[in-house]
């Protein structure tokens, strides 16, 4: 095995800016200073990718993980590339629009790359986006990755983390409706969230978490005036987290927290729903946020963007986000992998 971690990249959407983004990964040097990659997708879509950037590199076509050239590959290689037997053929997908074949075909480079890892074959698997149209499409009932993640592997303890500029979010809910995330919120799933979020940041920071947890409504509640999730739901697990030693506080307005963990006063934050995160940390960290998924046996990050429908094929996406997904998956990866793992 090399030194360096073993990363299964995987395409996403193939209709997307995922494959793009791996071509263009694959030929930035430090792609190959950080870890071995294999990316997992469709041949025919890198090589359209390669073919539109004007690069002038080959496609190697894998027929499994063991065919890889571990610590050979750099950006003057031909790409590597594994796509898994029975993925759909989506060579010719058009550009921008939901389809179920990407869709089916993005669900099977992640299980086929989240059995590898399973099997303690590689180290972990960084995403593409995929689509959750093209997804539906091909009638697959997930919203995203983390769900097919979590189903694949058994886990029912999960959370989604956004991750940049030295601060990580995550969410107690996710992709839901606005109006049903009052019916899926627990003091019981609060409390995993902060214990979560606590572990995960130590394991970045190298030292314990500091964490501050958003409230619901308007102003924390302001004592109940604006609704009381803060006193009967949230505070009870702060409360719970604290006795067990996790330095964490809340429930606070949600306006205030993102400033304050800029000033460094956390490092880490539990957010309830999925834009009250999302949106302040795409503004503190731009494209340099990162996906990660707690609470898995297995390591994974992503990019913390979609699809990018409005611009695929056209050639000019940023790998910015994947690239740093990489970088915190090496990491991770190098300096503290998960429980049982054998690859160090």
């Amino acid at each position: 095995m090399p030194t360096l971690p073993t990363l299964l990249i995987t395409m996403g959407d193939a209709a997307g800016i995922g494959p793009e983004l791996l071509a263009r990964a694959w030929l930035t040097p430090e792609l190959h200073t950080l870890c071995q990659p294999l990316l997992v997708g469709s041949v025919a879509r890198l090589r359209a990718s390669l073919s539109g950037m004007g690069a002038a590199v080959e496609v190697r076509q894998l027929g499994s993980v063991a065919d890889a050239h571990w610590s050979k590959t750099s950006p003057t290689t031909p790409l590597e590339c594994w796509e898994p037997a029975g993925a759909p053929d989506v060579a010719e997908v058009i550009w921008g629009r939901p389809d179920a074949r990407a869709g089916q075909a993005a669900h099977d480079y992640l299980v086929a790359a989240i059995d590898v890892c399973l099997a303690r074959t590689a180290h972990g698997i960084v995403t593409a986006p995929l689509h959750k149209g093209s997804l539906h499409a091909a009638k697959l009932p997930y919203p995203g990755h983390t769900e097919i993640l979590a189903e694949r592997t058994g886990t029912q303890r999960f959370a989604m983390m956004l991750y940049g500029a030295g601060v990580g979010v995550a969410h107690v809910t996710l992709h839901l409706a606005l109006r049903d995330v009052f019916t899926h919120l627990s003091t019981e799933r609060i409390y995993e969230t902060i214990e979560l979020v606590a572990e995960t940041m130590e394991r970045i920071d190298g030292r314990p978490a500091r964490i501050g947890v958003f409230g619901l409504n308007p102003h924390a509640g302001d004592g109940g005036l604006f609704g009381d999730e803060e006193q009967r739901l949230i505070a009870p697990a702060v409360v719970a987290a604290r006795k067990a030693g996790i330095e964490v506080t809340g429930p606070w307005p949600s306006d205030t927290l993102f400033g304050r963990a800029r000033r460094g006063e956390f490092n880490g934050l539990v957010a309830l729903y999925h834009d009250q995160g999302h949106i302040g940390m795409k503004l503190l960290a731009g494209y340099q946020a990162v996906n990660l998924s707690l609470g898995l046996p297995i390591l994974r990050t992503s990019v913390a963007h979609g699809t990018a429908f409005d611009i695929a094929g056209q050639f000019h996406a940023d790998p910015t986000s994947l690239l740093e997904a990489v970088r915190v998956a090496a990491r991770l990866a190098r300096t503290c992998p998960p429980p049982g793992h054998p690859l160090t």
